[in-house]
């Protein structure tokens, strides 16, 4: 990886080879310059040499000339010339010196006229090679020669001297002359001998510097390429080890199936690895080597966390381990960690990034199932009744969930780390001692769970049940305990409120039916044994609906409450007074003779017809029919002994209300209202037990109107417990003094429904109306056509098949409804006919406001009209009525041949009877009905016992 201002790693490689060779490159140079210097050096003493014998001579020349012609010119020449090696004399002599004054070398020099770039080389050749064999001749030879100077200035001085004399002519300077020449004589030879020394020294430094060159060279280029090897040989270990290190990496990457990545921040270039295109499903070259590559596969909702985690590495230095999601080539997304770090330059800037791309999609995904368990366990602790405590193995509290912070008085933060006795102060219920050792005795599996008391913070004693369970780590060892207090003490509150809510009538707190059952078969049982008389009430609440439906509901439980209340201040101590169910009340008077129950049933009736109830202003009487009973040892049970009362209470009210009707076994009035009841119950346990059933009687044409498909009649059955079939008159004036004809009728409805759907499915031409006959109390109800279409819809029939009769009386009774009830059913398609007709004394005044296409001619008329003309006449009669209003007439118990021949004399339409077709079953026997049917219908139905 290169950083800022630093070589390539290929530039790296090549300066470590090179670098060896570099020190010989520059002390060849260094010896070359040093070579050339000297032979620079050289020559610069051969051009002061020039310099200085030119300078002599030139001397001589002028001096000479001077001594002949005096011309001053000539002397200032002399001066000039003699000052070149006189200067030369003073730089060497300033050289010998131990500490020289290179000044005043460099000075010296200038006057001998050599080139101040000469100057240098010329002081480090004479300090540095003076003692070397030639250069020292070739001084000695220069001091000889700045000896013969002197001398030469000398006679220069003489000369003058004696040219300044007045009157000295050439004999007189003669003799000076002749000594120039003769210094000049012996400076020739000293000239020559310093050049020829100059000429060896500068021959010889040559070779011994080209000498030196070649040794030299060869030396360091021995030494080069010594230390070129054992670098080239760590090279080779160093490349040897990078490429093992490299291959490593890579084996290490793909183990860890890993990919690479390699941010340039300058350029912007993002390097992805094959492996990271292959993690997102790409080829390795589909993805484009750029940072918007990234942004673009990132997933919406990472982007502000990726750029926060990136800023934050790159500005705090924090380290860089990022989670996100990329989108993968299907357009799906997987989960990725990101590490990496940051290479800065000289100047401290971040100038890259690389780092590594690891595929996290299962982590994740066992992430996010762990979490989910982990938050659903968390969330199921939260929200458990019981209370749980979580425990070290030494007894250390570790959490408690809100029940049992609710339960003992602790916060979570407070008992943290705190012993399980302290948190939990347990004893045993019965004998009071402490619980000790709870979690010991887990660990030991020696603990059996048992009821505890457990002493709240606040002092509060709650009875709990503790279980103990061991929390187990992976190798089956102990990690902690796990105890759950199950609180009982609301669950003996919650049995104790059941067990009173199970005997009393919620609304009056009274005993209810069941607890008076008891109570009363309790009574029965003594007096069995020990003789003696109770005596038993049903009392009925004369004028209750009134306030009900006036006054709404709320009104109607105010009324029973406060009667409640009447009732119990007339009875004594020991009675019991409980509510059967609606506005009835069952009383039980123990050891109580007849004449004193007479009395006491007499003063409840008065207190109770005494009694105003209030409601907003509007003030209601009421009054108690009252049916009285005596218990003694011949009573049967208490099944017979409420159905006498209750037998008793219906003779009360059918005798006027608000009396008292004391149960005599003898009278016939209150026995048949008793076989009634017991018709009540018969009916009921037919239904639970599905012993009823339909049969059919066909309805045949006389005048040769015949439909396309068979008409019938739903002739209504039960079978008793003897499993023979009981006539609809043995129990259907029960059922409609008891109001339970609307279940039947509803019943009738649903099972005749079911079956024509399955006979038309097997013959859809065989039946094309079927009669079904409703009671006057199904006339009354808003709600039954809705049923009807309900089941039509459901059985999937059509309603323009069905024909309800209805009979005449309840017609009439309720004409305005039977009127609507009629048109809308005829809205469905139903049509209707008019049963027994003629039986009432208005049936012709009502006809024409009751909208029907039958008329059936009351069988008592049909089956006597052979014998008595007047009910033939009555049947004429009602044939030309019906015919008169365009409606159809039905004669039913035809019985004979001559019968059915007289009726098609009188233009009867249809008959019906068993001459013409006995009825037959129209279906099998259904399933049992359910014990409670839900019809929306308020049903006032006493059932004894």
């Amino acid at each position: 990886m290169r950083q800022a201002g630093k070589s390539l790693p290929g530039d790296a490689h090549a300066l470590r080879v090179i670098w060896p060779f570099v020190p010989v490159v520059v002390a060849l140079a260094l010896f070359t310059i040093a070579s050339v210097d000297v032979l620079s050096a050289v020559r610069a003493f051969a051009a002061g040499e020039s310099e200085w014998s030119k300078g002599q001579k030139n001397a001589v020349m002028h001096l000479l000339r001077y001594g002949e012609d005096r011309d001053e010119a000539d002397f200032q020449a002399y001066l000039s010339d003699i000052a070149v090696p006189m200067g030369d004399h003073r730089a060497r002599i300033e050289l010998d010196r131990d500490q020289p004054n290179y000044e005043v070398a460099r000075a010296g020099f200038l006057a001998g006229a050599i080139h101040s770039d000469d100057i240098p080389g010329i002081i480090r050749l004479y300090r540095n090679f003076r003692h070397v064999e030639e250069v020292e001749a070739a001084i000695r030879i220069w001091a000889d020669g700045d000896r013969e100077i002197a001398a030469l200035n000398e006679q220069a001085m003489v000369l003058r001297q004696l040219t300044l004399q007045p009157g000295c002519g050439i004999a007189c300077v003669d003799p000076v002359l002749r000594g120039i020449v003769a210094i000049d004589a012996r400076l020739t030879p000293l000239e020559s001998a310093f050049s020829r020394q100059l000429g060896k020294a500068s021959r010889r430094v040559t070779r011994w510097l080209t000498v030196g060159v070649v040794v030299v060279a060869v030396g360091l280029l021995l030494s080069a390429i010594l230390l070129s090897q054992g670098r080239l040989r760590r090279e080779r270990r160093l490349r040897e080890a990078l490429a093992e290190s490299e291959e490593r990496l890579q084996l290490a990457v793909g183990g860890s199936n890993d990919g690479l990545w390699d941010w340039d921040m300058r350029s912007g270039r993002l390097y992805f690895s094959p492996r990271c295109a292959q993690m997102l499903g790409f080829e390795p070259d589909a993805l484009p080597h750029a940072r918007e590559t990234l942004l673009g596969l990132l997933h919406p909702a990472d982007l502000n966390a990726f750029d926060d985690q990136l800023a934050r590495h790159l500005r705090r230095g924090e380290p860089y381990d990022a989670e996100f999601r990329l989108r993968t080539s299907g357009n799906g997304y997987l989960w990725v960690r990101a590490r990496g770090r940051q290479v800065r330059g000289d100047d401290g800037r971040a100038t890259r990034m690389a780092g590594s791309l690891t595929d996290i999609s299962e982590p994740k995904r066992y992430e996010a199932q762990l979490f989910a368990e982990k938050e659903r366990a968390q969330v199921t602790l939260q929200a458990i009744g019981e209370a749980v405590v979580t425990t070290d193995v030494w007894g250390r509290i570790e959490s408690l969930n809100p029940a049992a912070e609710a339960l003992t008085g602790w916060r979570e933060e407070e008992a943290r780390g705190r012993p399980l006795e302290q948190v939990c102060a347990l004893c045993d219920e019965g004998s009071q001692s402490p619980l000790r050792n709870l979690v010991g005795l887990a660990l030991q599996q020696r603990w059996s769970g048992t009821t505890a008391l457990l002493a709240g913070r606040g002092g509060r004693m709650v009875a709990v049940k503790p279980s103990v369970a061991l929390i187990r780590d992976r190798a089956a060892q102990a990690i902690g305990v796990v105890v759950v207090l199950h609180d009982v003490s609301q669950e003996r509150e919650h049995a104790a409120r059941l067990a009173h809510e199970a005997s009393h009538d919620a609304l009056t707190g009274l005993a209810n039916r069941t607890e008076f059952e008891r109570r009363l078969a309790a009574a029965i049982a003594r007096i069995r044994d020990t003789g003696g008389t109770h005596m038993l009430m049903y009392l009925d609440l004369d004028q209750f609906k009134v306030v009900n439906d006036t006054c709404g509901h709320a009104a109607g439980d105010e009324l029973i409450r406060q009667m409640a209340a009447v009732m119990r201040v007339q009875l004594r101590k020991g009675d019991t007074l409980a509510r059967l169910g609606g506005d009835e009340f069952g009383i039980l008077l123990e050891h109580c003779t007849a004449l004193d129950g007479e009395r006491l049933a007499e003063a409840l009736r008065r207190a109770v017809a005494g009694f105003r109830f209030t409601h907003r202003q509007r003030t209601f009487a009421v009054g108690a029919s009252i049916g009285l009973v005596a218990l003694d040892g011949g009573t049967g049970g208490v099944a017979e002994a409420l159905s006498a009362a209750d037998a008793a209470c219906y003779v009360a009210k059918e005798n006027g209300r608000n009396r008292v009707q004391v149960y005599h076994p003898q009278d016939s009035v209150v026995q048949a209202r008793h076989g009634e009841m017991e018709w009540v119950s018969r009916v009921h346990a037919a239904l639970a037990a599905g012993r009823f059933c339909l049969y059919e009687q066909e309805i045949v044409a006389l005048c040769g109107d015949r439909r396309a498909g068979r008409h019938v009649e739903l002739l209504l059955r039960m079978v008793d417990e003897r499993n023979q079939l009981v006539p609809p008159m043995a129990f259907v004036p029960a059922c409609e003094r008891y109001n339970l004809m609307p279940m039947i009728d509803r019943w009738v409805v649903e099972t005749a429904f079911d079956a024509l759907a399955r006979r038309r499915a097997e013959a859809p031409d065989d039946i094309a109306l079927c009669a079904i006959n409703l009671s006057g109390s199904s006339l009354a109800d808003v709600r039954f056509p809705a049923f009807v279409r309900e089941q039509a819809r459901r059985a999937g029939i059509a309603l323009s098949g069905i024909c309800f009769e209805i009979t005449e009386t309840a017609a009439i009774s309720n004409l305005t409804q039977a009127a609507d009830f009629i048109e809308e059913m005829q809205a469905l398609g139903c049509v209707f006919a008019l049963d027994d007709f003629g039986a009432g004394m208005s049936s012709f005044i009502y006809l024409k406001h009751l909208p029907a296409a039958y008329l059936k001619i009351d069988g008592s008329f049909v089956r006597e009209m052979l014998d008595d003309p007047v009910n033939q006449v009555m049947v004429e009669v009602i044939q030309r009525m019906g015919h008169a209003m365009g409606k159809k007439t039905i004669a039913e118990y035809v019985e004979s041949e001559a019968m059915l021949a007289r009726l098609r004399e009188l233009g009867v339409d249809l008959v019906q009877g068993h001459y013409i077709a006995p009825p037959v079953p129209f279906a099998p026997r259904p399933r049992p009905a359910p014990a409670v049917i839900d019809d929306g219908l308020d049903l006032v139905v006493p059932v004894p016992g």
